[in-house]
C-alpha cells in the first residue's frame, strides 16, 4: 500500500494489520470528521481531517522507529473523536480539558469493527485504549509527542506559519532519547516553541474560533433539548450531523445555527457579554538533547520561558464575548 502524505511524502505500508485498520470502517469514518470542527466546515480554517492527522501520527511514529504496536496505537488514537471534534467538549462544558473522546474511547471502540479486526491479527483491542502506554505517541503537556507534533505541523501549513522546507527541517531534527521525542538542534527547538504559540493564538485558542465553537455548542445543546438529535449522533460525521440539525423546524435552533457563520463577529465586552467562555491553551516546552541530557527549552532559553509564561497568563481565564450577527 502506498500512502502519499503532504507533510512526510510517500510511504510504503506493507504490514497487513496496518492495511486492514486503515481500510476499516471505523478509521475510514475519520475522512469525514474535521480536525477543526465547525470552522473547517464553514471555511474559516483548512479542512484537515482526523484521517489525515491519524495517518500522519502513525507515519511519524514509524519514522522515529516505533514498533508496529505503537503505530497501531497512533493510527487509532483519534478513532473515537465525535463529529465536529472538540466542539463536543464545549457542548459538555469541558472547554479546558477537551478530553471527551478519550473518556469515551473504550466504550466507542467496543461498538466498532476494530475488536474483530485486531483480533484476527492476534491483538487485544483494549491494549490500544490507553495512549499513555505509548511514549512516542503521547506525553503530558508541554512535552513533544507524535500527536502534538503532527497536528502542529499540519496546521502550520494551513495557517501560513510554515512552508514545506520548515516542515522538512523540523522533522529532520527530531530524535528519540530515553524513550521520548526531542530536538537535537536548539534553533529548531526555538522555532517549535515560538511557532506553536503562534498557532495556538491564530487558531486553537483564537478568540473568533472559540466564539464559533461556543455558538455551535449552544445549537447542539438545543438540538439535544428538543430531540432533534440524540447523544449517539455525536459519532455521525460532520456533514450528516450538521444537516440533521438544520432539518428541524425549531425557531430557536435555527436562530442559533444562523449565527454559526463567517459573517458573525465577536467583541470583547466585559460589561455586556453574550457569554463567558474559556478554552484549552497549548504552549509546548520541547525537550532538547543538549550535552548528553534532555533539557526543556525553557531552561536553555530564558527569553522563550518568559514569552511562554506571559502568553499563558494573557490567555487564561474566561473571555467575555459579545456576539454581533450580520
Amino acid at each position: 500500500m502506498r500512502y502519499d502524505d503532504p507533510l512526510y511524502g510517500e510511504t510504503i505500508i506493507d504490514e497487513p494489520i496496518l492495511q486492514a485498520l486503515i481500510h476499516s470502517p471505523a478509521v475510514q469514518r475519520l475522512h469525514h470528521v474535521l480536525q477543526h470542527g465547525i470552522t473547517g466546515l464553514i471555511g474559516l480554517t483548512e479542512p484537515i481531517t482526523r484521517f489525515e492527522h491519524s495517518l500522519g501520527v502513525m507515519l511519524l511514529v514509524r519514522r522515529l522507529g516505533g514498533p508496529v504496536r505503537e503505530q497501531i496505537a497512533a493510527l487509532l488514537h483519534d478513532v473515537s473523536h465525535t463529529a465536529f471534534s472538540h466542539v463536543i467538549d464545549y457542548v459538555l462544558d469541558d472547554h479546558d480539558e477537551q478530553s471527551y473522546h478519550d473518556e469515551m474511547k473504550e466504550a466507542y471502540m467496543a461498538t466498532t469493527d476494530l475488536p474483530d479486526t485486531l483480533g484476527r491479527f492476534g491483538y487485544n483491542w483494549r491494549d490500544f485504549v490507553d495512549e499513555d502506554a505509548y511514549p512516542l505517541l503521547e506525553q503530558p503537556s508541554p512535552r513533544l509527542c507524535a500527536d502534538r507534533i503532527d497536528y502542529f505541523l499540519r496546521d502550520c501549513v494551513g495557517l501560513g506559519l510554515a512552508e514545506q522546507a520548515d516542515i522538512d527541517r523540523a522533522v529532520a531534527h527530531l530524535v528519540v532519547q530515553d524513550g521520548r521525542i526531542a530536538l537535537n538542534d536548539l534553533s529548531v527547538a526555538q522555532w517549535f516553541g515560538h511557532t506553536f504559540m503562534q498557532a495556538d493564538d491564530a487558531s486553537w485558542a483564537n478568540f473568533r474560533e472559540v466564539g464559533l465553537y461556543e455558538l455551535t455548542a449552544r445549537a447542539i445543546r438545543r438540538g439535544l433539548e428538543i430531540s432533534a438529535i440524540v447523544q449517539d449522533d455525536f459519532w455521525l460525521t460532520d456533514e450528516v450531523l450538521w444537516q440533521k440539525l438544520h432539518a428541524h423546524d425549531d425557531l430557536h435552533l435555527q436562530a442559533l445555527l444562523s449565527q454559526v457563520s463567517l459573517e458573525t463577529e465577536f467583541v470583547w465586552d466585559e460589561a455586556n457579554p453574550t457569554f463567558l467562555v474559556s478554552t484549552k491553551l497549548r504552549a509546548i516546552d520541547p525537550d532538547v538533547w543538549h550535552e548528553g541530557a534532555l533539557r526543556p527549552l525553557s531552561t536553555l532559553d530564558p527569553e522563550f520561558a518568559a514569552k511562554r509564561a506571559a502568553y499563558l497568563s494573557r490567555k487564561q481565564g474566561s473571555w467575555p464575548m459579545r456576539v454581533i450577527s450580520r
